[in-house]
């Protein structure tokens, strides 16, 4: 198995909807979370570049981003959900959105969810949970902004979050791990995931190739 080298990662496309999704071939895997949950901040440290866009403002990502990194492998920047002050309206499609994209995408592998290691398994992260469960996608939540707790503290709550899914008699389906963008805790164990998600071993690269583009750059 080649290891996928993240670093090569490159903007594609921006969809505001699964309709402008690019062709259902190739392997991708999925980013979400609440818009402070430090997702394009883990994006940005996993590809060690400045990939995904971060704001002081969270929310403002409204767009399904696509970043290649090969010819059949992408990772998806997903909207973030959940504090943007934007309508009702424009919240409701966007659930909408990631409810179809996550049952209705077939080349989707997996799904990263990350929240705030000190605020876990808020009413929308289960929603995202569910809406993944019922699609039968996998699911690994990474606990960001690990490096604001002590290392007690993080076990703590990774430890509690594992009772919970345990619980809901959802591990089977949906792992855990603490992770800090800023110091760089957890990286070889989420590129781990993303190697077995998207070169599956099962199953050769050259069946499904993704039309490659050109490096762009991703509108502002």
């Amino acid at each position: 198995m080649t290891e996928i080298v993240f670093t090569k990662a490159y903007f594609t496309k921006s969809a505001p909807s699964i309709r402008e999704c690019p062709p259902e071939t190739g392997y991708e895997v999925a980013f979400a979370g609440r818009s402070n949950a430090g997702k394009s901040s883990a994006i940005n440290a996993l590809t060690n570049q400045k990939l995904a866009r971060t704001s002081k403002t969270p929310g403002r990502t409204q767009l399904i981003n696509f970043f290649n990194v090969s010819d059949t492998q992408r990772l998806v920047d997903l909207p973030g959900y959940g504090y943007a002050k934007v309508s009702r309206d424009q919240k409701e499609k966007w659930q909408r959105d990631l409810s179809e994209y996550l049952q209705k995408r077939q080349c989707l592998q997996g799904l990263i969810l990350l929240m705030d290691i000190r605020h876990p398994l808020q009413e929308f992260d289960t929603t995202m949970l569910n809406w993944a469960i019922k699609g039968n996608m996998p699911v690994h939540i990474l606990l960001t902004k690990a490096d604001k707790l002590s290392r007690m503290q993080a076990n703590n709550s990774l430890f509690a979050v594992q009772k919970q899914l345990k619980q809901a008699n959802l591990h089977q389906l949906v792992s855990v791990q603490c992770f800090s963008s800023l110091k760089y805790t957890g990286l070889d164990e989420l590129k781990a995931v993303l190697q077995s998600w998207l070169a599956p071993a099962a199953t050769t690269v050259e069946e499904s190739p993704i039309d490659a583009e050109a490096p762009k750059t991703q509108p502002q």
